[in-house]
């Protein structure tokens, strides 16, 4: 199939995307909205700079568009954003595991288009995700995080056995998700078998009271 992917260069949408690769689909587009809400309701806001350099590393081109991330209105933009590809295209390619808010948004946009949903990852439990991520050579860290347990530390830090361990007994500890799907936190990924090369960066830290740390003013190197 001719696919597009909803792309926001995290650990998700990058994993459906190898996964997509690997069964030997061409992907033609990734798809990508810049949200002026932090806390946007569908989708994960990346650092522009960094997103671009993953998208460069990955050599597959990218349109993007913006939203105000409003509920629901943020829908119209994803509608005019896939309306571009639609007819160039399959299937609408997302990383959803466990968010029926986003999934059944996504495949009536796609039913309205007549293209395919393809959800790789719909269902996985968070220890599977993580196996096929660190098992496959992804290097992904954490860029935001928003819940009680994990500390601004975490930010950058590549997610390795040794940090999957310590984020198990977190998790237990402070009941969050270890997939994040809960929007405990957001991540990145720095590297992954598609890259041309693995991504070096440097950041500042914000932090927003005891419990909310974001990555800001990142420079690739």
């Amino acid at each position: 199939m001719k696919l597009a992917v909803l792309f926001s260069g995290g650990k998700d949408s990058s994993l459906a995307l190898h996964k997509v690769l690997k069964e030997e689909h061409d992907v033609e587009f990734l798809l990508n909205i810049i949200s002026e809400n932090e806390d946007s309701f569908m989708f994960h806001k990346q650092d522009f700079g960094l997103l671009e350099v993953q998208v460069e590393r990955l050599g597959i081109d990218m349109i993007s568009i913006g939203t105000k991330g409003e509920k629901e209105k943020e829908l119209d933009d994803l509608r005019k954003l896939i309306g571009q590809v639609k007819d160039k295209v399959d299937g609408i390619v997302v990383g959803g595991i466990a968010s029926s808010y986003q999934g059944t948004r996504v495949k009536k946009i796609c039913d309205e288009f007549g293209l395919e949903f393809v959800a790789p990852l719909l269902g996985y439990e968070p220890e599977r995700l993580w196996r096929e991520l660190i098992d496959s050579g992804f290097e992904v860290i954490m860029i935001k995080i928003a819940c009680d347990g994990l500390g601004k530390e975490w930010l950058g830090r590549v997610i390795d056995n040794e940090a999957l361990s310590e984020l198990r007994i977190l998790g237990e500890k402070y009941k969050f998700r270890l997939d994040f799907e809960g929007g405990e936190a957001e991540s990145s990924v720095l590297n992954m078998p598609e890259y041309s090369s693995r991504i070096d960066i440097d950041f500042d830290v914000v932090s927003e009271g005891e419990c909310r740390h974001l990555m800001r003013d990142v420079v690739v190197r």
